[in-house]
């Protein structure tokens, strides 16, 4: 039997489990750790400058592609600790990650030792599980189980803690026996189907509603079969953004109190059942107006956590079920009723649902200086292809963004749905152009959610990983500025000072310029919206050409209210700008506007 150190039996097995990328910062306790990653090789490492930076790599590189499992790696105490917002971000948006730290030695847990902290108990609340493994001949099992829970049921993120003795103790372990545990996922039953099926019969206006479960599943394509064959309008969640092709004509739009269409909301409004597939029907999307949003309609969910049906409201029927698993068996059963001509004909309800995707629209095109957001998504529009995959995490840049871009694939819409920490668009994007250099990527920040991990850039400097990062910059934090309305205040909110070393941007204060090329990327600043194609251009050929991130400022008015309702109700969203009322308002809009 193969002898070697328990840490060089963790690497052997994450080899073993598909880890190709890790993405960490070493540190004493967890040296002997990356000493075996570095002699038993297979496993590229990104060097992070911030441990929860690493954690949102490993997290970018986890949404990117199908099968990805993000490792990030930290040493003890503070490491672990910094990790944890990450371990959130995760198991919130059900996304496998890896996370392992180093420890004091077994002996010392107990005495208070320097950076001796009790990480797995910390973790607990927001991993699948959080070990201190105090028995190195139980790292194999420990590391075996590990990727059974994150890809079982319902997925998310695991931690695993490993003292320095532990890590350097020699144990029995031979890498060519190993296999990985299979995985455990609910399947939905014919009968279920044939039930949940059988509401679609009765009804005349019904809709889907499709969440990240349907991605995370890698079954957006059964999903776009499955509403082509019933004809059956589509509403994607945030998290589900991509499962079907923007420009599809079953494609309804995005409902909810933020990041949501006024078509979407109002095809809401008028159906009658709705089956929800892979979603968890998150409050921004719901509303806490549960009354408006359930309205007397009826509702069918699909989730892959049993425990999830029932917990925001009780639906009319539930399945626990893996998504692609209910698709594959929804269509089996669907086939058999149209060839028994047993399905409705939903063409005139899927038609006035596309009728009011090319009416109600909101206006993108002001010509203002300072300019005005939407400007700015109108203009990426124009220059950024459906090949484009985006990256954001939260607040007006974000919200506005998910009103006015378009998604046309899975995956391609990579943002932070629950948790929504400030900071993580710039890891999360080093970490999904890392899993997928092919793919174009371009990432959006507001001023505030770009400061805060702005240092991760030089990561993406050093390891040569190319995007465009398009940044809206108001000086403020304008989603807070925003909610605070409602209480009659503006406080603690204005980021505004007069930069002694740059007076020529007035009081934006930070030079985000000058920061941006100190880290070793490029940086363009844009004043007058009419510039903006012409600085995207260059910014994807100064990508292509340094192979660094280029960050795309464009100097925005200080004061924007983005449309979202007041009340937290999805029927009640204000339209704090004027709305689109002729063609020329908002020329990148998914259709055509008539009027």
């Amino acid at each position: 039997m193969p002898r070697m150190t328990a840490a060089a039996a963790a690497v052997e097995i994450l080899k073993l489990e598909g880890v190709e990328q890790a993405f960490g910062v070493p540190g004493a306790a967890i040296n002997p750790f990356y000493r075996e990653l570095k002699n038993v090789g297979g496993i590229n490492h990104t060097l992070a400058r911030h441990v929860e930076g690493a954690s949102h790599m490993a997290e970018g590189y986890t949404r990117a592609k199908a099968g990805n499992i993000g490792v990030c790696i930290g040493t003890s105490g503070p490491a672990g600790t910094d990790m944890i917002t990450g371990l959130y971000s995760a198991i919130a948006d059900s996304i496998p990650i890896l996370c392992i730290t180093g420890q004091a030695p077994v002996s010392k847990l107990h005495k208070e030792d320097f950076q001796a902290v009790d990480i797995a108990a910390i973790a607990k609340p927001v991993t699948k599980a959080a070990t201190t493994v105090l028995e190195a001949a139980q790292v194999p099992g420990v590391f075996q189980q590990a990727f059974h829970l994150m890809r079982s049921g319902r997925p998310g993120p695991v931690l695993i803690d490993l003292p320095i003795d532990v890590q350097l103790t020699e144990i029995e372990f031979d890498p060519a026996t190993y296999q990985p545990l299979p995985v455990y996922k609910p399947q939905a039953s014919r009968a279920q189907a044939e039930k949940a099926l059988s509401f679609l019969l009765e009804s005349e206006r019904p809709l889907i509603v499709a969440g990240g479960g349907i991605i995370n599943a890698d079954a957006s394509d059964l999903l776009v079969e499955f509403a082509e064959l019933t004809n059956i309008p589509v509403i994607s969640t945030l998290m589900g953004w991509g499962v079907i092709p923007d420009d599809h004509e079953l494609a309804a739009g995005m409902v909810g109190v933020q990041t949501s269409h006024r078509y979407g909301n109002a095809t809401f409004l008028e159906s009658d059942v709705v089956l929800g597939i892979g979603n968890r029907w998150a409050n921004r999307h719901t509303g806490y107006n549960l009354d408006a949003y359930l309205g007397d309609r009826k509702f069918v969910h699909v989730d892959i956590e049993p425990t999830q049906i029932g917990k925001i409201f009780a639906p009319d029927f539930g399945i626990a079920s893996d998504a692609k698993a209910a698709l594959e068996l929804f269509i089996e059963v669907a086939k058999e009723l149209k060839a028994e001509g047993k399905l409705p004909d939903f063409s005139a309800w899927a038609a006035s649902a596309q009728e009011r995707k090319a009416t109600l629209q909101r206006r993108t095109h002001f010509d203002n200086i300072p300019m005005k957001p939407q400007r700015v998504y109108e203009e990426m529009n124009k220059a950024f292809g459906p090949e484009t995959r985006y990256v954001t995490t939260i607040g007006l840049s974000q919200i506005a963004g998910a009103q006015m871009l378009h998604v046309y694939k899975p995956r391609h819409w990579i943002n932070c749905g629950q948790a929504g920490p400030l900071g993580w668009t710039i890891p999360a994007a080093i970490g999904a152009a890392t899993a997928d250099p092919e793919t174009p990527i371009v990432a959006l920040s507001g001023d505030y959610d770009f400061q805060f991990m702005i240092e991760e850039l030089a990561v993406a400097a050093q390891h040569k990983v190319p995007y465009v990062h398009v940044l809206v910059n108001n000086a403020y934090l304008g989603l807070i500025r925003q909610a605070q309305g409602g209480l009659g205040i503006n406080f603690e909110v204005n980021l505004e000072f007069e930069n002694i070393n740059t007076p020529e941007i007035g009081v934006y204060g930070v030079d985000h310029v000058k920061v941006a090329e100190g880290l070793g990327v490029k940086a363009i600043r844009v004043t007058d919206p009419n510039e903006l194609g012409a600085a995207f251009e260059q910014a994807k050929k100064l990508a292509q050409e340094f192979q660094v991130p280029v960050v795309v400022e464009a100097i925005l008015e200080r004061v924007t209210n983005i449309s979202m309702s007041k009340t937290v109700d999805m029927s009640d969203v204000t339209e704090f700008e004027e709305l689109a009322t002729e063609p020329g308002h908002a020329p990148t809009a998914i259709k055509a506007l008539q009027v």
